[in-house]
């Protein structure tokens, strides 16, 4: 009997280390799906009291009469909301236990300027019919691969709705639906202490390969995005180009980037362009995996689903993005302009990193609250090697109604022990904001070669 014993937890262990983890969500579980739940894993009905309603995806009956067309900057459907409370040092307390760690650190390091007005709660998002159809699909299908380095059995879907695990949660954010190509041109800052700031601009291109309709899962080949950008000013920064490739098991194909240095010519690989390695543009503000809130290979941390909780988040901030705002009416010192934000009571998704043994990353654990109708990271917090809370990353998520989908259009990061901060995605002053209307183009566009040619201009 006890050899019988052994012989089954042997044979149990070697199925788990040969290869993906079992799918944990049953038939009758993802019929759950579109019914009790949305069609991506949110809870359909509202909260106990009312403050957060039921789930009322946005309809082309709900595009504001003013909306200028793709790729221009979107109309507020929301004009006349007013907000229902302003959330300040001096209430905190009343608050607090809606709040993250790193929103109660804001208030205590901003306490005469730092505000939270707080907005009727609209949950709007929305996703094309195949988001849905794929996801119900996939919620029986995927599985995560050995060490939760990628997953496998989705496509072009919220792999897991229904998460039995913080890395399942954190896969759904890591490839939320946020269109299929964009073309953007948008500036990034490091806000100083006094205030003082300097654009950095650039064009973005990105073709979201996971998200192509037409392609199967084998056609991936482990590619998930590719990504272009082109500095555009300053002038002594004019004329570099990145070029990244990013892949979904970055175990087994670490991501691929190279940048192309004007004034040399050359395209050089850019090996290290993960993990904590600092971006400059950023002013050593941001990380290469604080990018989007989060990105890249989850392997240096041990990712653990706390749970759900109520949350006042950045949400349909119309007026952020806003055309007729400028740069100098949005960046204030120590943080954005609170009369611009706009944030809202919504149900997130904790999930918390704590830094593996034996691993390096400046920070020791990442606590991330994900938006539970887009999966988006709404707020992140990040610990030192101390222990001590360090930054605080928040998404200002919108309605992006056009595409559809809900993604960041502002992403904003706190240092909280040097009281300075670092914005990307300004678009006020741009003629354009996120155009999704033009094709694909080959794979050969996203090519290094193509990266030298096209620096040049």
């Amino acid at each position: 009997m006890r050899t019988k014993r052994t012989l089954i937890a042997s044979l149990a262990a070697l199925m788990m280390c040969a290869g993906p983890v079992a799918a944990k969500v049953s038939i009758a579980e993802a019929g759950k799906l579109g019914k009790e739940l949305t069609p991506i894993g949110a809870e359909l009905k509202g909260n106990a009291d009312g403050s957060i309603p039921e789930w009322k995806p946005f309809t082309d009956a709900d595009i504001p009469a003013d909306y200028k067309g793709p790729g221009k900057h979107l109309a507020n459907p929301y004009p006349n909301d007013k907000p229902l409370f302003t959330i300040t040092a001096a209430n905190l307390d009343k608050y607090k236990d809606n709040l993250t760690a790193g929103q109660i650190a804001l208030f205590k390091a901003y306490p005469d300027t730092f505000k939270m007005p707080v907005y009727q709660t609209r949950r709007n998002a929305k996703y094309p019919e195949r988001i849905y159809a794929n996801t119900k699909k996939a919620a029986t299908t995927a599985t995560l691969l050995k060490g939760g380095n990628g997953f496998e059995g989705a496509m072009d879907a919220y792999p897991f709705p229904i998460p039995k695990s913080g890395l399942e949660a954190l896969w759904n954010h890591i490839v939320r639906y946020r269109g299929e190509y964009l073309v953007r041109r948008a500036s990034e800052v490091a806000v100083q202490r006094n205030g003082s700031y300097s654009l950095v601009t650039s064009q973005q291109e990105v073709y979201l390969k996971y998200n192509n309709p037409e392609l199967s899962e084998k056609d991936l080949k482990n590619i998930i995005f590719y990504y272009l950008s082109f500095t555009k000013a300053p002038a002594r920064l004019a004329g570099g180009a990145i070029l990244v490739h990013e892949t979904l098991d970055q175990i087994k194909q670490p991501r691929k980037a190279w940048g192309y240095n004007a004034g040399q010519r050359r395209v050089r690989r850019a090996p290290n362009l993960a993990y904590d390695t600092p971006i400059a543009a950023a002013d050593g503000l941001r990380t290469a995996d604080d990018t989007d809130m989060y990105n890249g290979a989850p392997d240096r941390y041990d990712w653990k689903l706390v749970g759900k909780k109520e949350v006042y988040i950045p949400y349909n901030n119309y007026e952020l993005i806003s055309d007729e705002v400028k740069y100098d009416d949005i960046l204030d010192p120590g943080h954005v302009n609170p009369k611009y934000t706009r944030y809202e009571k919504h149900r997130v998704w904790v999930i918390e990193g704590n830094l593996k043994k034996g691993k390096r990353h400046i920070y020791s654990k990442r606590v991330i609250h994900l938006d539970e109708d887009s999966w988006g990271a709404a707020v992140v917090d990040q610990y030192d090697g101390r222990g001590d809370l360090w930054r605080v990353s928040m998404a200002y998520l919108t309605n992006i109604y056009d595409l559809p989908t809900t993604w960041t259009t502002l992403d904003v990061f706190h240092d909280l022990q040097s009281r300075r901060y670092h914005v990307q995605g300004l678009a006020n002053e741009e003629e354009t904001f996120l155009d999704y209307s033009k094709a694909i183009p080959s794979e050969k566009y996203f090519k290094p070669s193509a990266l030298r040619r096209r620096g040049r201009r």
